[in-house]
């Protein structure tokens, strides 16, 4: 089968990491493979031996006219039998590109609970004749858009995102050279992740552990993640105000994330909404204790092997930090393999890689799809 995949950018957030697993898995089961970005490419973005087709598309109307076309004489020469598309923009573009490729069906896939206001929910809507299915990361994202009409019921499905654990699997001589090297000491240290962006509501984070510094001054976080200039200042000075600001380093854009779970002591979230964070279940496949706030697909994710607080609550987001903290080492870890296994059993790429690649056949099989006549 020959696929494209159609995202926004080959930056280091969670969905372009999904995708770029999915695709590298796809093309070393035989099939052919080639990425469309919208955007330019980034020199921090993340990097891949497959072919990669930047649209260079900016917000003018003429880079988006040369970036469709650009997409269009790729797919002319590559003839692929599926797109793909990824987040709102990616999965706008592969429906349009389908009304000029017609003979390649279009699978869409949703990220988050929440890509945009109405606006482009309408755009959903009325592009949907163009796509086959869409598949959404949780079901609490598939429920939200059937109720916005966004995407019609018979239509969706549930096909949650995959952990690479042999990447994310614990190692003690990691976990130890890695607090050597970040002078953790004996401190506790809780790891986020994530852009700094509204979505992840730094703000209830940072709350959330200067509560918990006050009761437990051994223990610091760290935060990895992107940040436009804007938005890290705004976020420090937060951080400056509440105190404890002696025991937050901000790590930027990382690399290394399965040594830096390795060095933490348990991972905290604490997002106002979300699809399925990626850097959750690569820390439940890291054996750390989480808490997280209870929005999109998290309770999905974790089940019963973390600890889950209100969105918006840094009081009890505090509360449960503390409460992990409180707990014994030993229980702690037992906790944590539970966690891996659960990852392992139920959010394997590998599996996920199956259930992909039976769904991309489905969709050849199916009565109901046929090309689009001109």
């Amino acid at each position: 089968m020959r696929i494209v995949y159609v995202l926004t950018s080959l930056g280091m957030g969670g969905a372009e990491r999904q995708v770029l697993a999915l695709a590298g898995r796809m093309a070393a089961r035989g099939h052919t493979v080639a990425l469309i970005v919208l955007r330019p490419r980034l020199l921090d973005g993340l990097s891949t031996s497959l072919e990669v087709v930047h649209l260079d598309m900016r917000k003018t109307p003429i880079s988006s006219i040369r970036g469709f076309a650009h997409a269009v004489a790729f797919l002319r020469s590559f003839r692929p039998d599926l797109l793909h598309g990824h987040n709102v923009h990616g999965n706008l573009l592969a429906r349009l590109l389908r009304i000029l490729h017609p003979a390649a069906p279009v699978v869409s896939t949703i990220h988050n609970v929440y890509e945009g206001g109405w606006p482009r929910m309408m755009a959903y809507r009325l592009t949907d004749p163009l796509c086959i299915l869409s598949t959404a990361v949780c079901a609490s994202a598939a429920s939200r858009y059937v109720r916005l009409k966004a995407v019609p019921q018979r239509k969706c499905v549930v096909l949650t995102n995959g952990i690479d654990t042999a990447e994310f699997a614990p190692s003690l001589d990691r976990r130890a050279s890695t607090r050597e090297q970040m002078k953790a000491g004996n401190s506790f240290i809780w790891l986020t992740a994530g852009r700094i962006v509204p979505a992840k509501d730094y703000p209830n984070l940072l709350r959330a552990f200067a509560q918990t510094r006050a009761a437990a001054t051994h223990a610091q976080l760290w935060i990895a993640g992107h940040a436009t200039e804007s938005d890290a200042a705004s976020v420090r000075a937060l951080a400056a105000q509440l105190g404890g600001y002696e025991a937050i380093r901000w790590l930027g854009l990382r690399q290394d994330m399965a040594a830096l779970f390795d060095a933490a002591d348990a991972f905290v979230l604490g997002s106002a909404w979300e699809g399925m964070p990626l850097a959750l279940g690569e820390a439940m496949a890291m054996e750390k204790p989480a808490v997280a706030t209870d929005v999109g697909g998290v309770r999905e994710l974790m089940g019963t092997t973390g600890n889950l607080v209100p969105a918006n609550d840094a009081p009890a987001l505090a509360k449960a930090m503390l409460a992990v903290m409180q707990t014994p080492a030993a229980v702690r870890q037992a906790q944590g393999r539970v966690a891996r296994q659960r990852i392992a059993t139920n959010f394997s790429m590998e599996a996920k890689a199956d259930e992909w690649e039976s769904l991309y056949g489905s969709t050849f099989r199916d009565p109901m799809v046929r090309p689009l006549t001109r």
